[in-house]
């Protein structure tokens, strides 16, 4: 018979020996690396943290529009605030013109044209100008046509305005009324 006894193999480079250290190596992770539920409460204070300082800046910006609000209101309300107190002069002047109990025709025009005086100023201040056209082309845009006449003046011409209009900064707030001259025809003859 044959002997069926084999004998041990030497370790070569082709076998491991086992590594008694790995199992050491995991006790080791386990504590430096944070267990689920610790990952887990970070987690919902940080979203706790990022919900509250959503709500704080969504209070904030809240407050704004709602300041914001109130500001263009009290803007619209108090608007003309400034030009309403520069009238006052002028009307203080008027009251005083007609309180006067012994005032002649010059002193009467002399204080009218003070008066004057003063409201131009205030329109001046506030960048109100008057239109008169008289005797340029007429523009729709200004003007307004009420009716036309026969004239020696170009056609589309303004030949009399019968009420000045008035800008306030460069925007019409009132447009003239005007005459406009009328296109010339040709008679048959």
């Amino acid at each position: 018979m044959q002997d069926t006894h084999q004998e041990p193999v030497p370790a070569g480079p082709l076998q491991e020996e086992p590594q008694p250290a790995a199992a050491d190596q995991d006790v080791g992770a386990a504590e430096v690396m944070p267990s689920l539920e610790t990952l887990l409460k970070q987690a919902e204070l940080a979203a706790q943290e990022h919900h509250d300082a959503w709500l704080r800046a969504r209070a904030e910006a809240d407050n704004i529009r709602k300041r914001a609000q109130v500001d263009i209101a009290n803007a619209h309300k108090y608007a003309i605030e400034n030009f309403s107190s520069a009238l006052l002069a002028v009307k203080d002047s008027l009251e005083a013109a007609l309180a006067t109990t012994n005032a002649t025709i010059d002193t009467v025009k002399s204080g009218v044209e003070l008066t004057l005086k003063q409201l131009n100023s205030v329109f001046e201040k506030f960048n109100l100008t008057a239109i008169d056209p008289a005797g340029q082309k007429f523009d729709p845009h200004r003007h307004q046509a009420i009716g036309m006449l026969d004239s020696d003046a170009e056609p589309n011409t303004v030949v009399q305005v019968l009420q000045k209009g008035y800008l306030l900064n460069d925007r019409v707030i009132r447009p003239a009324m005007v005459m406009v001259a009328k296109a010339k025809t040709v008679e048959n003859g």
